[in-house]
């Protein structure tokens, strides 16, 4: 051995080794440290979020706590106990892919340096959304198709998205008090600052939306989108008013909750036209005329509605879903068009995530489920595959 090289002390090693583990915190705790904040995180940016993509926070919440607690978390106005067990589950959901992320998977994730853990966690998040997209959810072991046809994947995409991204903290729960590296201190803080700066960013953003302030129309087809919320609008009041006639007269249980679906969903997003309305234009909307409810797709005429109220009971059923998918359809139809359109993005977003709730509707009126459900919700994310 040559003169320069240094004298090995015997057990150097296992001592480094022991030197570094009582720097760390239990390696569990700062696990589910990391998943209640990220958990915690995702949905205070959904809450504040929503509104501006199109979305009814309320309903998607309930959506969510039907995965657990079935129809029983489905009224025509989103109960307040289903909005806390639906964002329950949710915390409970991103908890639970953290505890595998760095837990199970711990081997090869608890010792990242805070940006590569970042690196990891973007994919993570694609993978995990798919898990329960297309697997967990709607086939084993929850089996509720609800989920999945009703919400595009790309909901679940961007709050796994947003989850995610807190993961690069772990790198400093991970270090006992006053044992955290000067980088990974230097790292975190700056990470910390820009999560808070963005959630207050989207809160003030969401407060002068909610108050008729949305961000400015930035359409390049004025009149094609005024046409488009004022058609959807009147679309979904007529589909709202059947709904409610199902929501008191089904005789399938099941129909009778579905229906109060379609009320909230339809509800929800007419109140978020109106806003868009009032805040991008500053006039009142008008009225459609009786030649435009006429000439609008899957628009009932009065006959087909006094139909559906005039329907005997043993008959209803089979009555309100011929009918209600006909409506479906014309709305498919319409939003369809409006996410091909040069319309503004955020109406754009919301006319596909229309497309796919109620091409789903269809779907689960019609009681499709497992597998199937999944390939219906993938086409349905796909095109227009109803008209």
């Amino acid at each position: 051995m040559s003169a320069a090289t240094p004298a090995v002390t015997p057990g150097e090693p296992a001592e480094a080794n022991a030197a570094a583990r009582s720097r760390r915190r239990s390696h569990w705790i700062a696990t589910f440290q990391v998943g209640l904040i990220s958990s915690t995180f995702s949905t205070v940016v959904s809450q504040l979020f929503a509104a501006r993509i199109g979305r009814d926070a309320a309903v998607d919440w309930m959506t969510v706590a039907t995965i657990p607690v079935r129809d029983w978390a489905i009224t025509a106005v989103p109960s307040w106990s289903a909005v806390l067990t639906g964002i329950a589950f949710h915390q409970w959901a991103d908890l639970s892919w953290a505890l595998v992320f760095f837990g199970l998977l711990g081997r090869w994730t608890a010792d990242l340096r805070p940006l590569t853990i970042l690196v990891l966690a973007l994919p993570w998040a694609v993978v995990s959304s798919s898990m329960e997209w297309f697997l967990l959810v709607p086939m084993f072991p929850f089996w509720q198709p609800l989920f999945t046809l009703q919400q595009p994947y790309w909901i679940g995409l961007l709050v796994h998205g947003s989850s995610t991204t807190m993961y690069p903290l772990f790198a400093r729960l991970r270090w006992a008090r006053g044992k955290v590296p000067e980088h990974d201190v230097r790292f975190t803080n700056a990470w910390s600052s820009g999560a808070l700066i963005v959630i207050a960013m989207l809160a003030i953003v969401a407060l002068f939306g909610d108050h008729g302030y949305e961000l400015p129309w930035v359409g390049r087809d004025r009149d094609t989108d005024q046409t488009y919320i004022r058609h959807m609008t009147t679309h979904h009041a007529q589909g709202i008013e059947l709904a409610r006639l199902a929501g008191e007269r089904a005789q399938d249980p099941h129909l009778r909750k579905l229906a109060m679906l379609m009320v909230a969903s339809q509800t929800g997003e007419g109140r978020i036209f109106e806003n868009w309305w009032l805040s991008w234009f500053d006039t009142e909307m008008p009225d459609c005329k009786t030649e435009e409810r006429a000439a609008m797709p899957g628009f009932l005429s009065p006959a087909e509605v006094r139909q559906v109220k005039a329907a005997p009971s043993d008959q209803f059923d089979a009555t309100f879903i011929e009918m209600m998918s006909k409506h479906h359809r014309g709305a498919v139809e319409m939003a369809d068009q409006m996410w091909h359109s040069r319309g503004d993005p955020r109406l754009r977003i919301m006319a596909h995530a229309i497309r796919h709730q109620q091409q789903g509707e269809i779907a689960l009126m019609h009681r499709t489920s497992g597998l199937a459900a999944v390939a219906a919700a993938v086409s349905n994310m796909l095109s227009d595959n109803v008209n």
